[in-house]
């Protein structure tokens, strides 16, 4: 499968995440039951839903932290975790998923962020160790994302000595810093104190204007307002609606969403 087509051979513009009739089960339980989602390149697509909705499973999916029981996820044309052999789909040795796991940023809900090392140290670790980059041209890439998160003079501190919202605002220089294709972010905001979430949803939106491509699950209804392109409301292992956050959010057609808005808004 090459980059300007897409698994059924059609050409797929720019098409930068494909996920096509995806299932994940834990054991008896589908947590994911046919799930297909298409992100452009450039565009922000922010997944709301209750709790238990999948919302996490299909970002952790995308990825291939959690492994597909049926269905496929490409990024940029390349499926992810699998190559295809005829009309079979045969699982990627883990080395070769976490190559591709490079060009896939992902943001999580409790940052994540390695204790013993300095912010600095965190944000070049992997274009080191993963890239093989020069360590002086990683820690050059390093103040350039810190600046723009707001953090330039915190290069030298310790995870303990950051407030939340700046651990997660170094998580996601952390991301950048692979210079991914696309960035996810699990409920980025939903760990922080209350007056806390503003300065990551700023540096979040920044990113939006600039054309990053991403995916955002959160219950930030203003948010998703403002900067996405598409809104996506799952439910019971489904996306049930999707489209403009106009449509969606103010004008939503199925039920289940509207009960959803009625409570968080």
């Amino acid at each position: 499968m090459t980059a300007d087509t897409d698994a059924t051979g059609e050409n797929s513009g720019e098409l930068m995440v494909d996920v096509r009739g995806v299932h994940k089960n834990f054991g008896t339980l589908e947590v994911l039951r046919g799930v297909d989602l298409q992100v452009r390149t450039g565009e922000v697509t922010v997944v709301l839903g209750p709790s238990g909705s999948g919302k996490s499973t299909l970002l952790r999916s995308i990825n291939h932290l959690e492994k597909l029981n049926r269905g496929y996820v490409s990024i940029d044309g390349e499926l992810i975790g699998y190559r295809r052999s005829g009309s079979k789909l045969h699982e990627l040795k883990e080395r070769e998923v976490l190559k591709q796991r490079l060009h896939i940023g992902f943001v999580f809900q409790n940052f994540n962020l390695f204790p013993h090392l300095t912010v600095v140290e965190n944000i070049i670790e992997a274009p080191v160790s993963a890239l093989r980059r020069p360590r002086r041209a990683a820690v050059d890439q390093a103040a350039r994302l810190l600046e723009r998160v707001g953090l330039a003079d915190k290069a030298d501190a310790y995870p303990r000595q950051l407030s939340g919202g700046q651990q997660q605002r170094v998580a996601i220089a952390r991301a950048l810093a692979l210079e991914p294709k696309v960035l996810l972010f699990d409920e980025p905001t939903s760990a922080l104190d209350p007056e806390l979430v503003g300065e990551v949803l700023d540096v979040i939106k920044d990113l939006a204007r600039s054309g990053t491509t991403m995916i955002v699950v959160t219950h930030e209804i203003g948010f998703a307002r403002e900067v996405a392109d598409t809104v996506v409301f799952m439910d019971d292992g489904l996306v049930v609606e999707q489209g403009p956050p106009a449509e969606v959010l103010d004008r939503p057609r199925h039920e289940r969403t509207k009960a959803f808005l009625s409570k968080v808004l």
